[in-house]
């Protein structure tokens, strides 16, 4: 099948304004997005800038605009983009060179929620148990891969750079949830702040965008809950 693909190109150290670089290339209707991408980068066009790494959807590195949709590169099929196909950089974040964005405000906000094992009381002998009901309290979020598609989906994140977006609250979630940890009231302070979940206006907009199917409002409800009563 024929291709092409309009990118949305910008250079800061030459361009004044973002332009549209349009490329025609041959494919199979089984290559993914990734495939055509470097094969612009490859044989067509050397400058062409953008993440990748596992190509096998694990990473998350090469998530992008893709037909006015946030995905991953490297998961999308030609054959369900049509054969005029439209990428771009994410919303949201400052674009370092055509489809590379500056992701280190979200890995900052990342942070922030203290994505890891809190515990106060001594460490048992052999290891910290727990019954498989108690893992699936928060199995969903386990799956979170930091691509930035649902946080750069959110119009909340879009209107206030500030908020601490989706990404960072179904990481928290995972913790939150978790019965071995002990650091639940601190993450809850850090979610019930001003620009914490109370930003989120349920669009599900995330749901939508994330790659690894989190029910990603869910969890946000579910913090949004513990909030209010301080229990599980």
């Amino acid at each position: 099948m024929k291709v092409t693909l309009r990118i949305k190109r910008f250079n800061p150290e030459k361009d004044s304004q973002p332009w549209w670089g349009e490329y025609l290339l041959e494919a199979e209707p089984t290559d993914r997005l990734l495939d055509a991408l470097n094969h612009v980068k490859w044989y067509l066009d050397g400058t062409l800038t953008y993440r990748r790494s596992c190509a096998h959807g694990i990473c998350g590195s090469d998530a992008m605009l893709i037909n006015g949709a946030n995905a991953l590169a490297c998961k999308v099929l030609l054959k369900n983009l049509g054969s005029t196909i439209t990428v771009e950089p994410m919303r949201g974040f400052k674009v370092i060179k055509d489809l590379l964005v500056d992701m280190e405000a979200f890995f900052e906000k990342y942070r922030k929620v203290k994505p890891y094992f809190i515990t106060q009381t001594p460490e048992p002998e052999k290891e910290r148990l727990q019954s498989i009901k108690d893992r699936e309290r928060f199995e969903d979020t386990t799956k979170c891969i930091l691509c930035g598609a649902c946080t750069t989906s959110c119009p909340s994140f879009w209107a206030n750079e500030d908020y601490i977006g989706p990404a960072a609250i179904v990481n928290a979630h995972r913790f939150i949830f978790d019965s071995r940890d002990e650091g639940r009231e601190e993450r809850l302070n850090i979610l019930g702040a001003a620009d914490g979940v109370w930003r989120c206006r349920t669009i599900f907009n995330c749901v939508e965008a994330c790659p690894r199917g989190i029910n990603v409002t869910r969890a946000i409800g579910e913090v949004k809950k513990a909030l209010l009563f301080r229990r599980f």
